[in-house]
């Protein structure tokens, strides 16, 4: 069982960096570790560290202002190299989400198999979401997986968003693969003693 997403409504981080790729999120010298803990201290190493280990603070993972449990990025995130340590290194920071209005297919199924749930969005809808993040840092936006839409809490806007029938219901019961088989072994059985 991995953990279940079903909503979420929280004040977002704001990165609105384009073609944002896995060895920006989590830099190859920290793939060392085999299991997904602890790699939530080098998500964005290179970006909110210097060569010092000092915390850069222009970079918005060390700036108080922003926090929550959605990362709100540029287009075209998880491009780059395969790695499921990117997805790893994001949800161990503790985002639940990743709001985007382009992913990578690869980094989108990693996301997925690892319990983050990707949103894509139009980009007029991102920008939306930047600009009232940047008017105020306190707004909230509302990810509710079940109905698939992304909604600005403060003023009602909203938009639905496409997601693999599957992959949401191993979200929103907290199945991995193995799970969900195993979720339907009365469908399987009743196939089995049925088919002859």
């Amino acid at each position: 069982m991995t953990k279940i997403f079903k909503h979420v409504q929280t004040s977002v981080v704001p990165l609105p960096i384009e073609n944002i790729d896995t060895d920006q999120i989590i830099p190859a010298r920290f793939l060392k570790a085999t299991t997904r803990e602890g790699f939530g201290d080098n998500l964005f190493r290179d970006w909110r560290f210097d060569n010092n280990n000092q915390p850069k603070q222009d970079f918005v993972l060390n700036n108080p202002t922003y926090s929550g449990k959605i990362l709100v990025a540029g287009k075209n995130f998880g491009c780059g190299s395969s790695r499921e340590h990117a997805a790893w290194a994001i949800a161990d920071h503790g985002f639940d989400v990743v709001v985007s209005s382009f992913f990578a297919d690869i980094f989108k199924g990693n996301a997925l198999n690892n319990g983050l749930l990707p949103v894509q969005v139009s980009d007029e809808f991102l920008k939306k979401i930047f600009d009232a993040v940047y008017a105020d840092a306190n707004t909230q936006v509302e990810v509710d997986l079940e109905n698939q839409i992304i909604k600005l809490a403060n003023t009602g806007e909203q938009e639905s968003f496409d997601i693999n029938p599957y992959k949401k219901a191993c979200l929103i019961n907290g199945y991995d693969d193995i799970d969900y088989i195993l979720s339907n072994r009365q469908k399987v059985e009743e196939y089995e003693e049925n088919r002859f």
